[in-house]
This record gives structure tokens, C-alpha cells and sequence, in this order.
């Protein structure tokens, strides 16, 4: 059975992959007490004594409208990178989770930005200029792999800030859903991720670095009236401004070149399951968090 190592593993994306991957593969999903990945020496020490074949890097440090960066926030990124890139003779491959940010501000972004688009600018905040160095050193690196991700949505995300998840949580507690302005986005439920990131633990990649997204356009104001569907509570949804806000979509067509006849989850059926999932969360939601920016746009940092 093959080792992978799940970096971020008490993380969104980290945790859903763990348990997506743990009945296929030999998972280690260390917590950061459990392994600083910015110690360079106990990142060595680690990676001889397990060996993995594959390491998944879904660790990373960013923050939103609740969360202010942290000054050192490039400085955590490229350090947590490169203290595991560094040790490429100590594991088979890596796949790293990348970001659209690695494109630059979204705002000059075209729609559905291709990969060759990459380097056309070179990102103005932390988090994506961590993200564009880490691409650049991918590029001319064996056994590394970047997967690009744009708007990723499931269980285990913060719902007081994340689109999707808290539209389904406000409906849940009898609360309208309220967007400052709508914009397109390319959303990627994460089951589809767990199946994909399977595909490259087990395949090898012709490319360097793939738009890892369903290549789906869709307004948050559409997906907005999903949520109000599945949810049978009829929520009102309400827009503050009259302008769109700017698109972040992707072409995913190396993607599907690669792995193929893929099949991606339909929104109004990863929604619902979203939504129930929550509904069985019920209990751990808490309605003040969920109050806490209503006159700020839901949809501004999805």
C-alpha cells in the first residue's frame, strides 16, 4: 500500500482528503503540533523515517475577512514549501495545492484564464506572490506537481466566511442570504478534488502545473437560489450593489486531457449534500458568527 503524506490535514481541504484517501492509501495527516512543517531539521527527520511515496502539500497560511494575514504570511508559505521540496530524494513525488492567485489580482484576470496565462503578472499580496514562487521553482523541478485551485466548497470549510457553506448555514438558521454584489465563479465541490488528487497519486503527469477546477461558470447569485431550493425554507436573497464583481474561472481543459472522461458533481447535488451535511452540524453552528458581516459582501472573498 502506498504512504502518502497529507500535509494540512486538520485543515478544510486536508481533512476531507484524508478521509476521502485513507482507505486506499497508508495516510499520515500530521496536526502542525505534530509537525511544524517551518522547522527544517524535524521536516528532514520525518520524511527519512516514513519514506511516503507521495506527498500531498495542502498546508498553507492565508487569511479573509475574519482572519488579518500575518506578517510573516510569504515567509510561512515558502518555507513550508521548500522545507519539503528540498527533500525530493526522500519521497516519490509531490503534489503541491496551488492557487488561481498565483495569476495575479483577480480583478485583471480574463475568464477562464489558461495555464499559459502564468507569469503574465506577477501577484501584488503575500499569498499570491508565495503561491507564483512556488509554481516558478515547480516548473523546473522533477517529481512536483502543481494543481491549481480557484473556488473550493464541502464540508469542514469556515462557514462564516466561505460562499457556499455559509448561504447554507444561514438558511439552515432562518437567516436571509445576503451577497454586496454578485460575481462569476468556478466552484469545485470537494469530493471532486478527492478524486482527482487520487488520480495524480497514482498517475504520473505529463505537465507541471493544471487549472484544477469544473470549468463551470456560475453566478453566486445562482448558486445562492440553489441553496434556497435544497434548503425548503425559502430564504430571501438579497444584492447590495448593482455592479458585478470581477470573474475567477478557469479553463480546465489540460485537466480533463490528462485524466480524462471525468465526471464532476453537479452543483445543485453537491449543494444539497453541503446542505445536509450541516443540517446534521446543526448543533455547532453558531448563529452570532454567522450574523457578524451582513453588511459585508458573503460573496466578496468566497
Amino acid at each position: 500500500m502506498m504512504r502518502v503524506l497529507i500535509t494540512g490535514g486538520s485543515g478544510f481541504i486536508g481533512r476531507n482528503l484524508t478521509e476521502a484517501l485513507a482507505s486506499t492509501y497508508q495516510v499520515c495527516a500530521p496536526s502542525s503540533a505534530e509537525l511544524d512543517l517551518r522547522m527544517e531539521q524535524d521536516v528532514r527527520e520525518y520524511l527519512k523515517s516514513h519514506l511516503f511515496d507521495v506527498i500531498v502539500h495542502a498546508a498553507t497560511t492565508r487569511s479573509n475577512r475574519r482572519v488579518t494575514a500575518p506578517p510573516d504570511l510569504l515567509e510561512r508559505n515558502c518555507r513550508m514549501f521548500f522545507n519539503l521540496a528540498r527533500n525530493h530524494e526522500l519521497f516519490g513525488k509531490m503534489i503541491h495545492f496551488g492557487s488561481g492567485a498565483e495569476y495575479g489580482d483577480r480583478a485583471h484576470l480574463p475568464a477562464q484564464v489558461p495555464e499559459d496565462y502564468f507569469d503574465t503578472r506577477v501577484p501584488d499580496d503575500a499569498y499570491g506572490f508565495s503561491k507564483y514562487i512556488c509554481a516558478k521553482y515547480i516548473e523546473r523541478s522533477d517529481r512536483l506537481l502543481d494543481l491549481r485551485l480557484f473556488g473550493v466548497f464541502g464540508p469542514y470549510e469556515d462557514y462564516t466566511v466561505r460562499f457556499i457553506s455559509n448561504a447554507c448555514c444561514r438558511a439552515l438558521k432562518g437567516l436571509p442570504i445576503v451577497l454586496r454584489q454578485d460575481a462569476v465563479f468556478d466552484y469545485l465541490y470537494v469530493e471532486d478534488l478527492a478524486r482527482i488528487t487520487h488520480w495524480f497519486i497514482d498517475n504520473d503527469a505529463r505537465q507541471k502545473a493544471y487549472n484544477v477546477c469544473s470549468g463551470r461558470r456560475v453566478p453566486l447569485t445562482e448558486l445562492a437560489r440553489i441553496v434556497a431550493e435544497v434548503s425548503g425554507r425559502n430564504p430571501s436573497i438579497s444584492i447590495m450593489a448593482s455592479a458585478m464583481g470581477a470573474e475567477y474561472t478557469a479553463d480546465n481543459a489540460r485537466l480533463l486531457a490528462e485524466i480524462g472522461d471525468f465526471q464532476f458533481s453537479d452543483h445543485r447535488s453537491a449543494v444539497g449534500s453541503l446542505y445536509s451535511w450541516y443540517e446534521r452540524q446543526e448543533f455547532a453552528l453558531c448563529l452570532e458568527e454567522l450574523r457578524f458581516d451582513e453588511k459585508v459582501s458573503i460573496g466578496a472573498n468566497a
